[in-house]
């Protein structure tokens, strides 16, 4: 199954969307991330796997393929940790594809037992997302009154991973950041 996820990187002082495709199929157990990910993209595959299955959640058997687009822009940081895991998460069938995540921007780095963590850049991210007509975005709960700043969108925020999935399943009503 293909799960897609709209997070962001920062150029300069300027936000771009990045587009973030999950694919978990068959073949030998793994996963690889391409799309010009830089070392602490590609180390994201650990802290992934670890936050997964440290949130109760299980990492798939199968092949991971996680695309990161535009793939001639340089991918850096651990801002895409969040949306890869949950296009794991969706592809993997664990968590059910939302309407929410279609119009809305997802970022944050994991700790290794699914705590979401800061990234640099956030009113720029948020900027950027508020300019293409994006409706909401999901950040680190540390970067949401600064994410708030931003007119024109709606800011969720979580402790953990575990809070944005239940957020998505309807299991846990998130408020937006005001």
């Amino acid at each position: 199954m293909l799960a897609k996820i709209l997070s962001c990187a920062v150029v300069g002082l300027d936000g771009v969307l990045v587009e973030v495709e999950v694919d978990v199929g068959q073949g030998i157990p793994g996963m690889v991330v391409v799309g010009l990910p830089d070392a602490a993209v590609r180390e994201s595959q650990d802290r992934v796997r670890a936050a997964v299955r440290n949130s109760g959640g299980k990492f798939p058997l199968g092949r991971v393929t996680v695309n990161l687009a535009p793939a001639d822009l340089k991918k850096a940081g651990p801002t895409y940790d969040l949306p890869i895991a949950l296009g794991v998460l969706i592809a993997g069938k664990q968590a059910p594809p939302s309407p929410l995540l279609e119009d809305a921007l997802v970022v944050g780095e994991l700790a290794l037992d699914g705590v979401v963590r800061h990234v640099p850049g956030i009113i720029s991210m948020v900027t950027a997302c508020a300019a293409k007509g994006l409706r909401r975005a999901f950040v680190p709960a540390v970067d949401a009154p600064e994410a708030a700043m931003v007119g024109g969108i709606d800011i969720f925020h979580g402790e953990i991973l575990a809070d944005l999935v239940n957020h998505l399943t309807g299991d846990v009503p998130m408020l937006p950041q005001s």
